[in-house]
């Protein structure tokens, strides 16, 4: 029976998993958005594994900002995202000196060079990612995939705050106020995320060489890529976009399962369902009510009435 690796990457605002062969082809991927709901999410592709490799062994490892608590719930092993692209970038690209990579809610920047990855990412906030399009792409009443369509028509890019959502849609507005086209802002609005990723992570540090554009903003927005290849000045044999960039870190997830105990594909599943359940008991009987009955909000208040600040 051939051993299979699997990896899922716990994102967000997206769920992944890549089911790889002992010769690191995918016979198995997934992405989509989970809504917030990860249980939902992990459940799923767990019976999805199930179902397609029945009776299977596979080894399974999972990343990610969301799976942190649930692989440890699981006992399964848990690999840090930057670390885990970092490594799907080594075993399946050659000569990549500079990696980029852009997720929901967060962004990465690597260095690759001769004394190893040096590696920079932003704490989880909207600015210049994901979120931050579905955020701008709602001003025009599309989706992202329509933010886009109407970037193919720029002739003029705007300068846009990308840091903050807030400070952005001022400018977005001001913009559409003054008769400005909705390509051109468009266009604006994913230049301003370049500016972002390469200010705040590069720091003046030169993104120079073959630079690998990895994530699913970047593997879908065709026009968000173009801003890049153009900011940085890349050529096209300088600009790297490999297959399946949006699976990077489950890929690599799922490499850095090699080494360890495998598992029939069924129990992957029964351990899902059993972390959820039993987490979810184990969150009720922390928690708790506020209060049991009438009396103890009654003393609440009565408690906290004392603490009121005199009036002149």
């Amino acid at each position: 029976m051939e051993l299979l690796h699997a990896g899922l990457d716990i994102g967000s605002t997206t769920a992944k998993a890549v089911v790889l062969d002992g010769h690191d082809r995918i016979l198995f991927c997934s992405y989509a958005r989970h809504f917030a709901d990860i249980r939902a999410a992990v459940e799923r592709l767990a019976a999805e594994i199930k179902e397609r490799f029945s009776g299977a062994r596979l080894t399974l490892a999972m990343a990610g900002s969301g799976a942190l608590d649930i692989a440890r719930g699981m006992g399964i092993q848990f690999t840090q995202e930057q670390i885990a692209c970092a490594a799907s970038i080594t075993h399946f690209l050659h000569g990549v000196d500079v990696s980029i990579e852009l997720g929901g809610e967060d962004s990465k920047i690597t260095f690759f060079g001769k004394n190893g990855a040096e590696q920079r990412m932003n704490e989880t906030c909207a600015g210049g990612t994901g979120a931050f399009i579905d955020q701008m792409a709602t001003l025009f009443g599309t989706d992202a995939a329509g933010l886009n369509e109407l970037a193919k028509g720029c002739r003029t890019i705007y300068p846009v705050a990308s840091r903050c959502g807030v400070f952005a849609k001022t400018d977005v507005q001001a913009l559409l106020n003054d008769g400005a086209s909705k390509a051109d802002i468009a266009a604006s609005i994913f230049q301003a995320i370049v500016n972002q990723t390469v200010s705040g992570l590069a720091c003046g540090r030169r993104i120079s060489g073959r630079v690998a554009l990895l994530g699913g903003p970047l593997f879908f927005l065709s026009e968000l890529r173009a801003r890049f290849a153009d900011t940085l000045r890349l050529s096209p044999d300088k600009c790297i976009f490999p297959q399946n960039p949006h699976l990077f870190v489950a890929m690599g997830a799922a490499i850095s399962a090699n080494d360890h105990d495998s598992m029939d594909a069924g129990l992957l599943q029964q351990k899902a369902k059993r972390f959820f359940v039993s987490g979810a008991d184990k969150h009720h009987a922390i928690c708790g009510p506020l209060f049991k009955n009438d009396a103890e909000l009654v003393s609440f208040r009565e408690r906290h009435s004392l603490c009121r600040a005199s009036r002149a």
